[in-house]
């Protein structure tokens, strides 16, 4: 047999190659809001959209976004203020869709002296400038009149913010779980209560899916095939509780208590509550009310010169064709 029919014999013998599945990076911190994307990406459920997604973690959150737009990421978890420093550094990223809202992980602890916002006026109150803490902070002085120029910042880490109000010297600190716990059961549960949460300010602090402007234009199925996948993580932790927070868990590396315990902390919005964040409203959860907000803090601190184009931050078209066109969503 001669060697070209012998090339043919075994390309009829062959079974046809598949397409594989195009490989996605995406990009995550270790963090119980990224519990969709846990599960989506544990159950194979971004394969159904034809993406291969391999979840890259990372310890430090303020890289992420140079490495989402250096090409390193496909797309990336990102907090609402790296989206606005990139955008002022007039980078190719764009927000696709909300992830989850901190509803009570952070939240800003009082003496028993004050019994208002309005009462921190002249008062030390420790936290973490250029922080969660600090656009939580920034949110409620707001809500009253206030900036952060009537208080008296200290300056301390939300871990360190534990060991100032147990020596008595500030008034307030704001931190999140489980620093906030640990405080409110000093003295035995008397000396400190909670004066406000990120609960009473859903949408202040939010996690996104972010990827560049060049995929949006390349390949739009990838982005859409990155929210129905998260979404259909989400379905999961609805139907199956007790499966979700033992995946949760070992991608965490905590235990299954502790995913059940954090999870009422957060708050992943649905398919309906998707675009909420896009609506050019002047109230939360929208990026144009929470925006406005950590922009300030971010130009107060040089980090900005100028708040951005808040719609140019994102695309929501996205989310507005999955939520036309659910299909077969799980």
């Amino acid at each position: 047999m001669s060697r070209t029919l012998l090339a043919l014999a075994l390309c009829l013998l062959l079974p046809p190659l598949v397409d594989a599945a195009p490989q996605v990076t995406l990009g995550v911190v270790n963090w119980i809001g990224y519990g969709p994307i846990y599960c989506a990406a544990d159950n194979g459920d971004y394969r159904r959209y034809g993406l291969d997604v391999r979840l890259v973690t990372f310890s430090d959150n303020s890289l992420m976004s140079g490495a989402l737009e250096g090409g390193e990421l496909t797309a990336s978890t990102l907090t609402y203020d790296q989206v606005l420093v990139a955008a002022a550094r007039h980078w190719d990223l764009k927000v696709v869709m909300p992830v989850d809202y901190s509803t009570g992980g952070d939240a800003i602890l009082a003496s028993n002296a004050v019994h208002s916002v309005r009462d921190l006026k002249g008062r030390a109150v420790a936290f973490q400038p250029v922080s969660p803490s600090d656009f939580l902070l920034g949110y409620a002085l707001a809500q009253v009149g206030l900036t952060e120029r009537d208080i008296r910042a200290v300056n301390a880490t939300p871990e360190g913010v534990v060991g100032v109000m147990a020596s008595g010297s500030v008034a307030a600190g704001v931190t999140y779980q489980p620093s906030v716990s640990v405080i409110l059961k000093m003295g035995g549960g008397k000396l400190y209560h909670v004066l406000l949460s990120s609960r009473d300010a859903r949408g202040m602090i939010t996690d996104v899916l972010a990827v560049k402007q060049s995929t949006i234009v390349q390949d739009p199925k990838l982005v859409e095939g990155l929210i129905r996948g998260t979404l259909d993580g989400l379905a999961f932790m609805h139907k199956q509780p007790a499966k979700a927070a033992a995946l949760i868990a070992h991608r965490l590396e905590v235990s299954v208590a502790d995913v059940q315990s954090q999870l009422p902390n957060i708050e992943n919005p649905g398919l309906h509550q998707l675009g909420d964040v896009f609506n050019q409203a002047e109230a939360l959860p929208s990026f144009h009310a929470s925006g406005k907000v950590i922009g300030g803090i971010l130009m107060k601190e040089g980090l900005l010169k100028s708040l951005p184009p808040i719609a140019a931050t994102y695309d929501a078209h996205f989310v507005a064709l999955v939520q036309a066109h659910p299909g077969d969503l799980q």
